[in-house]
């Protein structure tokens, strides 16, 4: 079945054609400036990538630039729109009313709309990206919404609620909700595939680790607690934004620098995390290098990250009375090998080793514990297009 995967930001489209019955990706790319002036980049095996600057005033025409491009004579791999069986679209935020992903109709539009508060950045541009498809393709065709909340919907109220008067947290549906959904399930699911092992019997972590960053305690296939939150600033500290802190800085930071909470927001979350410990970089690469050459800030915003991933595996560990595999993934937990060896450091007393020789330099999916080690660790690189795409397909079947 051929799926095409959109993720709409508020000025992009990137999208991603599947024939799920092999898992290939047949078209892929990315529709960006939109409402600036427009650029289309479109990449498919075996041929040249294709550039298109035609203007993009919004996205219904960056979708129908899109399809235009998978039928094109010259660069397409469709002979006919219709080829395609249903959209699956990855929405950031469910709220608390999605626990799977769901066919959009009315009432899932209306739910998404309502969670633009608790998603301003991502659930407006997806929305838009569903209203655009709608509109462009033939009418019928499913259109599935993947929210990346919707795993985490199987936290118990200890774990997703906050202590705060209950009638507020009623009110404004303050809980903690949990982000990566999809590729927490993803990676969790591929674990014990790639393991051997039954899904439903076993506990793992899953540790998404990038510029955002998030972990998910998976007990018998349920996902009981996860790092981020209400929003994704909560957990560990990422690339530009701060994770957990004391609240009471916020207020501290209001009154002593005279800042606006737009101030606080824009500080937490664009000009905080490792990039704002170390004044060098939000990217771990380059921490890494300022590192080596004796940059004190950058060692210890790399100290602090690798100190609170392990703080993290070891409470989840605990959450779930033990833990029988923990699984890396993402743009730093596939390929930096130092970060996975310090993030499991020192927990060798539940279990937990590390094998040098299997972990140093690999990039792809692999064991790197040490064969007595009694909890396996794994790199399982994630995939969230494609299990967009196959769980549109379940759906729509």
């Amino acid at each position: 079945m051929k799926i095409l995967v959109i993720n709409c930001g508020s000025s992009s489209c990137k999208f991603q054609l599947f024939e799920t019955s092999t898992g290939d990706v047949l078209a892929k790319g990315n529709a960006e400036r939109i409402g600036i002036d427009g650029k289309l980049t479109y990449k498919t095996p075996g041929k040249e990538d294709f550039v298109c600057l035609d203007p993009m005033p919004d996205h219904k025409v960056a979708v129908k630039m899109i399809l235009d491009a998978l039928v094109d004579k010259d660069h397409g791999v469709l002979s006919d729109i219709g080829e395609i069986k249903a959209v699956g679209h990855r929405v950031l935020h469910g709220g608390k009313y999605y626990s799977k992903s769901v066919i959009v109709n009315d009432d899932v539009k209306r739910v998404i709309r309502e969670c633009f508060p608790l998603g301003p950045l991502h659930n407006p541009a997806n929305l838009t990206g569903i209203e655009a498809c709608e509109s462009v393709l033939p009418e019928g065709t499913p259109q599935v919404a993947v929210f990346d909340t919707a795993f985490h919907m199987t936290m118990p109220p200890k774990a997703y609620t906050y202590a705060l008067p209950y009638e507020l947290t009623e009110k404004y549906s303050i809980r903690r909700y949990g982000f990566h959904g999809t590729s927490h399930r993803y990676v969790s699911r591929r674990a014990a595939e790639f393991l051997g092992k039954d899904y439903n019997e076993i506990k793992i972590i899953t540790c998404h680790l990038g510029n955002g960053s998030s972990f998910a305690a998976v007990d018998h296939g349920k996902c009981v607690d996860t790092s981020m939150g209400l929003t994704p600033l909560a957990g560990i500290c990422m690339g530009t934004r701060c994770g957990d802190i004391d609240p009471a800085i916020v207020p501290f930071l209001m009154t002593n620098e005279n800042m606006s909470p737009d101030d606080i927001d824009v500080l937490m979350n664009k000009k905080s995390g490792v990039e704002g410990l170390s004044g060098v970089s939000s990217d771990f690469r380059d921490l890494e290098k300022a590192s080596r050459a004796g940059n004190e800030r950058a060692t210890l915003a790399l100290e602090m990250f690798e100190y609170q991933a392990r703080k993290i595996i070891g409470s989840y560990a605990a959450a779930m009375g033990g833990v029988d595999v923990i699984a890396f993934t993402a743009g730093i937990g596939e390929n930096t090998d130092y970060i996975r060896a310090h993030a499991c450091e020192g927990l060798e007393f539940m279990g937990v080793k590390i094998d040098p020789s299997k972990n140093d330099g690999v990039r792809s999916e692999a064991v790197i514990s040490a064969d007595d080690s009694k909890v396996t660790v794994a790199i399982i690189p994630t995939n969230e297009e494609l299990a967009i795409a196959q769980e549109t397909e379940e759906l729509v079947k």
